[in-house]
């Protein structure tokens, strides 16, 4: 096994001090920071330059986390979240909890339990919700692997994970879907 410890405890650090990460989820690179500070998803957005009406997803570690953070979810949605075959993000209505600058408009907000050990050792040990969010300049690519995130992005973030920067595996972006009434699933990005 890869050891990523390093890379988990100055991540918790960074987190913890408010500050950004630049790390690789169970999709692409992502620029994160802790999702219940508001300031520090300033400074994703200010380092994305994205605009404030388009959120960002957040990270989970478990299916079960999603029910302390969203309203009313659908009642299988342990049982749908955990059958999912690939990364997949849920956009769900009436979000608790989070700052408004992570909840759209509308009062949605995009959720990911993801599966990727790293990540999920980092969400759990950091006890929290990590925003999650491609690591490219708004409109730019979407980094799949390292060497491709813009030099000023990986400049600017707090703490740069080493773990999988060798990594050459093309990774693609999460599906992202809403769960309908029947647990149907309306798929958005496929």
């Amino acid at each position: 096994m890869v050891d990523f410890e390093n890379d988990i405890k100055n991540c918790i650090s960074a987190l913890q001090k408010g500050g950004t990460i630049l790390y690789p989820t169970d999709t692409v690179w992502g620029l994160g920071c802790d999702a219940m500070n508001p300031a520090a998803v300033e400074k994703v957005f200010a380092l994305k330059n994205r605009p404030k009406e388009k959120s960002m997803i957040v990270l989970l570690a478990d299916a079960r986390d999603v029910i302390q953070f969203v309203a009313a979810p659908h009642p299988d949605i342990i049982a749908i979240i955990e059958n999912f075959d690939r990364p997949t993000t849920v956009i769900f209505d009436d979000a608790l909890g989070f700052p408004d600058n992570v909840v759209n408009r509308d009062g949605s907000i995009a959720i990911r339990v993801t599966t990727d050990p790293f990540c999920k050792a980092l969400i759990k040990r950091f006890r929290g919700a990590v925003v999650s969010t491609s690591a490219n300049i708004s409109g730019a690519p979407t980094p799949s692997i390292f060497r491709m995130i813009d030099s000023n992005i990986e400049a600017t973030a707090d703490y740069v994970v080493k773990f999988r920067q060798d990594d050459e595996a093309i990774a693609t972006p999460s599906r992202i879907v809403r769960i309908l009434e029947n647990g149907e699933m309306n798929i958005i990005r496929g």
